[in-house]
């Protein structure tokens, strides 16, 4: 039977590769250049295999040694978030939450879904990160990320653990500023013929349904503008440039915030909404409070 990993072993191994130099690792780890040699020269025997390999003036991970990589991040990134939760709970600090917000999710509907997930009695620091969907949910698999709120479930299977909770859906209505969607509302929808235009971009779960809206009543509106933000998309929307695609109970905070009003409903198109999390045995009480809102949220968040 082999003997258990050793993780001071593999710690050096992690600050070797990062660095890409034994002596930089020294320094960085404060020890001796021969300690980091020898140490990892100890990880490599136990695992059987080599980890870094010379590359020029660098020493890069073999593909034995990026597998390693792979699991050091998760490790050591897991042992920061439990020294962290750990003093937070000795020093009384609100408990954190770390939230990956997907571009496309509609800011104000991440709102609503966190507001209500972080109120008392359990007080929640709350971190939130946007970005791209697919880095989202990679930094999700390696527990950087408590949750993933996002507009479409994410692809399981074979190496990613994680899991699509659905938490609702709601319609979506075209939005624009006043004259252009008091223009579009008479005769609506075949007003849309030749009307302007913004959508999210083509790897945006609502797209596809959008498309398939117009092409099954054979209008062709004219596209001039595709984001992959939807706040972004709104505010192009707010200088009267097109109409743009919203969930309908949005439309206070819309009128509100961007200054748009309602031109016509989109019958069912639907916009749905998930939160992804990644396998734990210890759940957080605010990732609970978030999934215990999919059955109150049913069809309208």
């Amino acid at each position: 039977m082999k003997p258990p990993l050793n993780f001071r072993h593999l710690h050096y191994f992690w600050v070797a590769a990062q660095e890409g130099s034994f002596t930089r690792a020294a320094e960085r780890l404060g020890v001796a250049v021969q300690t980091v040699s020898a140490q990892i020269g100890l990880l490599e025997r136990s695992l059987g295999a080599t980890l870094l390999s010379p590359q020029g003036r660098r020493l890069v991970p073999t593909e034995a040694g990026r597998i390693a990589m792979d699991f050091a991040n998760q490790i050591f990134h897991l042992g920061e978030r439990l020294r962290q939760t750990i003093e937070d709970s000795a020093e009384g600090q609100p408990l954190r939450l770390t939230v990956g917000i997907s571009d496309a999710l509609p800011k104000l509907i991440a709102y609503r879904l966190l507001s209500n997930a972080i109120m008392p009695p359990s007080p929640v620091r709350l971190v939130c990160e946007e970005g791209d969907f697919d880095d989202l949910v990679a930094d999700l698999a390696l527990h950087r990320l408590d949750v993933v709120l996002t507009d479409r479930p994410a692809t399981t299977g074979g190496n990613l653990r994680v899991y699509n909770h659905a938490l609702g859906d709601c319609a979506i209505t075209l939005f624009g500023a006043p004259p252009l969607a008091d223009a579009i509302r008479q005769g609506f929808p075949r007003s849309l013929n030749g009307a302007p235009l913004l959508l999210p971009t083509r790897d945006n779960a609502l797209r596809g349904r959008l498309d398939q809206w117009f092409s099954a009543r054979d209008l062709r509106p004219r596209v001039i503008g595709e984001f992959e933000d939807s706040a972004l998309l709104m505010t192009f929307g707010r200088g009267g440039l097109g109409l743009f695609p919203a969930p309908a109970i949005l439309a206070d905070d819309i009128a509100a915030e961007y200054g748009a009003v309602p031109a016509g409903n989109l019958a069912e198109v639907r916009e749905q909404f998930f939160a992804i999390t990644a396998e734990r045995r210890i759940r957080h009480p605010a990732i609970e409070a978030l999934l215990g809102q999919s059955a109150g949220i049913g069809r309208s968040v």
